[in-house]
């Protein structure tokens, strides 16, 4: 690996991990008012609207550049009248990329996030940090059957330290095993389970596939469920007042932490094998419990520093190969 795709890398995964830490105070504060899928289904347009947009200036601007190396005159004219369909055609979509993207996105938009929910709902928060903490490893399961990446020693071993880490940041003490939360449990799971499926494939596709319109195309993957799922919430709990604060919430989980948070996902991903770049989630936690117990006076556990630098730790250690 490149030294400078490696920290590109990394700084990526670990922003989009931070970002969705942060998500956690906005978004107990909007679900008040919006029910999850109804949110879910506003986060996803907005965050594809959004790329959408950074694609089209994109392009815009590469037509104007190759026009600009033209011959001005006549030829120049011409190329003018041209440029409009050139860019109402500049995200160059083939069936193949679009359903490939598309289903890549149902997979994690659709039915990760769908299970995470459900999950979240049916369990407790501190189940829901618990069982999503093994994410990386579930990637680690993944990577050797669709990537061909092997699990070297070196891999394992930050995975463990860094797994480590992040149970000394939640304190899994707090976790309930009740029977009346085994589907919830169970739904969590499945929600980090799918969620790195959903990594391990961005990866195997990004090889192929220009990064940020695939992104843009999987975000619209999440819709089939999160509008029928949104609908039926709708109808049986209604929404609540939209204050400017809630719209300010929007804004910021549907442009921060799902166009732009998703993107740099993808692109850690995209640059990093699989296992080196899922350590970067176990950023997530940790910055969520920091403003947790900054916003919400919620409690640290007592090993958060020492967890969070066995974190630290582990992810030094993968990309040292």
């Amino acid at each position: 690996m490149h030294k400078h795709h490696i920290f590109a890398g990394i700084i990526s995964g670990l922003a989009a991990a931070s970002i969705w830490g942060g998500m956690y105070v906005v978004s107990k504060v909007v679900l008040e008012v919006i029910p999850p899928f109804s949110l879910l289904t506003l986060r996803l347009i907005m965050g594809a609207m959004a790329l959408g947009i950074v694609i089209y200036v994109r392009n815009l601007k590469k037509e104007v550049s190759h026009r600009e190396h033209r011959d001005h005159g006549e030829e120049f004219k011409k190329d003018s009248v041209r440029s409009v369909n050139s860019v109402a055609n500049s995200f160059n979509l083939t069936k193949e990329f679009f359903w490939t993207s598309f289903l890549v996105g149902f997979v994690g938009y659709g039915i990760s996030l769908g299970f995470q929910f459900v999950g979240t709902k049916l369990s407790t928060a501190s189940n829901g940090s618990l069982v999503t903490s093994a994410t990386p490893a579930f990637v680690l399961l993944f990577a050797p059957f669709l990537l061909g990446e092997r699990s070297t020693p070196r891999r394992i071993i930050a995975l463990v330290i860094s797994t480590l880490g992040v149970l000394a940041v939640i304190d899994p003490r707090n976790a309930e095993l009740s029977p009346s939360l085994f589907w919830g449990n169970m739904s969590l799971l499945a929600a980090a389970l799918t969620w790195a499926l959903y990594s391990v494939l961005v990866r195997k596709v990004s090889k192929s596939m220009d990064l940020l319109t695939s992104s843009a195309i999987m975000l619209l993957g999440g819709l089939p469920s999160s509008i029928a799922l949104g609908i039926w919430e709708i109808n049986t709990q209604g929404i609540g007042e939209i204050t400017p604060g809630i719209i300010g919430g929007l804004l910021f989980l549907g442009i921060i932490s799902t166009a732009i948070a998703m993107f740099l996902w993808n692109y850690a991903f995209a640059e990093l094998p699989a296992a080196v770049a899922s350590l970067t989630f176990f950023a997530q936690p940790l910055v969520g419990t920091l403003l947790g117990w900054f916003f919400l006076a919620e409690r640290i556990a007592p090993l958060f520093l020492a967890g969070g630098a066995l974190i630290a730790v582990g992810i030094l250690i993968a990309t040292r190969e």
